[in-house]
């Protein structure tokens, strides 16, 4: 009889489902701030902290974390990750002023820093190559749908059951995520047991926190001088602990540069970062001009904009055995090529009179082209990285895009401030068109590795 620990896709779901707290609350706390602001009594500033406080200490503890799990333990990293995060979430709900709140979401930005690097690297050594990517389609298109659906579950929880359901409904999934991690996934510890760097957790958590706050903070402090000099002392920081990597290159270092090695892992993790600003700049805009120039209620434009991650969803998997079969990189140019003229053909269809039904075919086409990017992104930078260093791989792209997505979201914050609210969204949106056509043409000059599947057939 089989038994479903150690399944594949048992692993995968697990997995998918845990990542999907995550990345949702990044997005679904935000639909909530009028109706925190009224029941906790407080102003924007402070409420605008408990979506700033976990991505800031999300994206400032994922290379730490994600090292972690190379070294003590992938699946138990990513238990104690949920069970934190599902600790916090309830303590967010229950929070009685924004206080409470804050440190509340910052502890679950901790969980969510502590599960999110294990779910790739543990996709890569669950999973072999020549179906690697289509297990990846399947992770990538759960996080788009996180991501792009917070808006519009967020709304429904905060209409119908108060806005406490946003944080409570982690609560059973994430017991539900903990059980079925010591049910299904097997308990693979290290060869060795190695020591982590602590002198190089704290450069690094000092230098993405200075440069994470300065870009998320910078447009409500007006850019003053305080944040132009944590916007300086992050890459200087960053700079020290590169030093300080290279003199530990033989003594478990927090980023292994053999990764760097591979032309294929360091290209795409560029193309990570790049992508991750281009799509975040692209919704936010978006999201702002069906609201305030068409006038949908936050349920309306989320459902408006359904239609990129329903396409998104339906089109990973497909993508991801695509691009085992035949190269990644050309299932990730169509992708590229399909989001941007769906996006441009939006920015042109962005005008005072248009309906949302409008939108529908553009943003079909831009949720088909991320359905084909995410998959053959991931499995091409993940193809060669060997199994011991995945997590230190899986927190390195999480961190590039963590810090792709802030950057987005700065750029498009400052660029729609420019003249009036019609104009900055057409200005904010030729941002991510750029970025997405600069991608492209990288993935152009790229070299086609050999597809995967191709690999294992030669190898049979």
């Amino acid at each position: 009889m089989t038994t479903p620990r150690g399944n594949p896709w048992a692993v995968l779901a697990t997995l998918s489902l845990g990542f999907f707290m995550t990345l949702l609350d990044l997005t679904i706390v935000n639909i909530a701030v009028p109706d925190v602001m009224r029941s906790l009594h407080t102003g924007l500033d402070q409420v605008m902290w408990t979506v700033s406080g976990y991505a800031l200490v999300l994206a400032a503890l994922l290379v730490t974390s994600s090292r972690l799990g190379d070294l003590k333990g992938r699946r138990a990293l990513f238990a104690a990750g949920v069970a934190v995060f599902t600790l916090a979430s309830a303590a967010c709900g229950l929070a009685t002023g924004p206080a409470t709140l804050i440190a509340a979401r910052a502890v679950q930005g901790l969980g969510a820093a502590l599960l999110t690097p294990q779910t790739m690297a543990l996709i890569v050594t669950t999973f072999p190559a020549g179906r690697r990517g289509a297990a990846l389609g399947v992770w990538g298109s759960v996080a788009g749908v996180a991501t792009l659906s917070g808006p519009t579950l967020g709304g429904f929880l905060v209409s119908t059951a108060g806005w406490r359901w946003v944080f409570f409904i982690n609560v059973p999934i994430g017991l539900l995520v903990l059980a079925m991690t010591f049910l299904l996934i097997p308990d693979v510890r290290p060869a060795r047991a190695g020591r982590l760097d602590l002198p190089g957790v704290l450069l690094s958590t000092a230098a993405l926190t200075c440069l994470t706050f300065a870009l998320m903070e910078g447009d409500r402090y007006s850019w003053n001088a305080w944040i132009w000099v944590l916007g300086a002392t992050g890459p200087l920081l960053g700079a020290a602990f590169l030093r300080h990597q290279a003199r530990r290159q033989n003594a478990d270092p927090l980023v292994p540069f053999a990764l760097f090695r591979d032309r294929g892992f360091a290209v795409m993790t560029a193309l990570i970062g790049a992508i991750g600003a281009a799509l975040v700049a692209a919704v936010l805009p978006l999201s702002l001009y069906l609201q305030q120039d068409l006038g949908l209620s936050a349920m309306r434009a989320g459902l408006a904009l359904a239609p990129s991650p329903l396409v998104s969803l339906l089109v990973s998997p497909f993508a991801g055995r695509l691009s085992d079969r035949v190269g990644g990189r050309r299932v990730l140019l169509a992708g590229l090529l399909s989001y941007t003229l769906g996006l441009a053909a939006t920015a042109l269809l962005t005008t005072p009179t248009a309906h949302a039904a409008t939108f529908v075919l553009p943003l079909m086409l831009m949720g088909l082209g991320t359905g084909c990017v995410i998959a053959p992104l991931s499995s091409e930078a993940m193809r060669n990285v060997p199994p011991p260093l995945a997590g230190a791989a899986s927190g390195i792209n999480n961190t590039v895009r963590q810090l792709g997505s802030v950057l987005g979201t700065a750029a498009a914050t400052a660029l729609m401030a420019v003249g009036s609210p019609l104009t900055g969204i057409h200005l904010a949106l030729t941002f991510p068109i750029a970025a997405l056509t600069l991608a492209a043409l990288t993935v152009l000059l790229t070299r086609n590795g050999t597809p995967p599947a191709v690999n294992a057939r030669k190898a049979s």
